[in-house]
């Protein structure tokens, strides 16, 4: 199954932790607007571009490396979405729900998948920061939170305007993901169909709950 499931790690269940609680921070609840974000980001080693397009809390389009693209669609009001990945050079389509993800243990949610920030697994602590690395320059205004959680630390710039978290830095202030443009919708229709054409299709629903 070709899943690609590109968000910044920390992915695990919120619970209840000292200092600031994650959600009520990085509020990007009733939000219906479209918008779109390009970013830059470490992993590996490597260097990699991410461009996400949004529409509200129902439909999201990310595209990495311009190889992988990933679409997520979610009914209004409803915490079940599917997922749609394009493996641009092999041609290969996939399709996987919430649920059989979860199935198979990637713990990655709608949050995650629109605002590329996960929230944390287990305890974790949250304070404001006065300022970040003097190398962040963030492309528009933001505030400045530390996250820890066990032996880890990621300095984070949150743009409530935008939703989206415009510089991370690690516990040594190396950048490690930029945002480096954002945009207002609206988007043509066309933005969030999926394009298949000469795609082999994986069910992965299929494979997941026959094993």
């Amino acid at each position: 199954m070709a899943l690609a499931l590109l968000v910044l790690p920390l992915a695990r269940t919120a619970c209840a932790s000292p200092g600031l609680d994650f959600d009520r921070t990085f509020d990007a609840r009733e939000d219906s607007r479209q918008s779109y974000y390009a970013a830059t980001y470490q992993s590996g080693g490597q260097d990699h571009r991410l461009e996400v397009w949004r529409d509200g809390e129902l439909r999201v389009r990310r595209r990495t490396d311009d190889a992988i693209e990933t679409y997520v669609v979610r009914p209004p009001g409803a915490v079940e979405w599917t997922m749609t990945v394009l493996d641009l050079k092999r041609k290969i389509r996939t399709d996987v729900d919430r649920t059989n993800l979860l199935r198979i243990g990637h713990f990655t949610d709608w949050f995650a998948q629109a605002h590329s920030l996960s929230r944390p697994r287990g305890g974790y602590g949250l304070m404001t920061m006065k300022a970040g690395p003097p190398d962040a320059n963030p492309i528009a205004a933001c505030r400045w939170y530390r996250l820890t959680q066990e032996d880890r630390s990621m300095q984070i710039c949150w743009s409530a305007a935008q939703r989206v978290p415009l510089v991370i830095a690690d516990a040594q202030g190396t950048v490690v993901w930029r945002v480096t443009k954002l945009a207002p919708g609206p988007f043509a229709a066309r933005v969030f169909a999926i394009d298949d054409r000469n795609f082999v299709r994986n069910d992965a629903n299929a494979d997941i709950q026959a094993d």
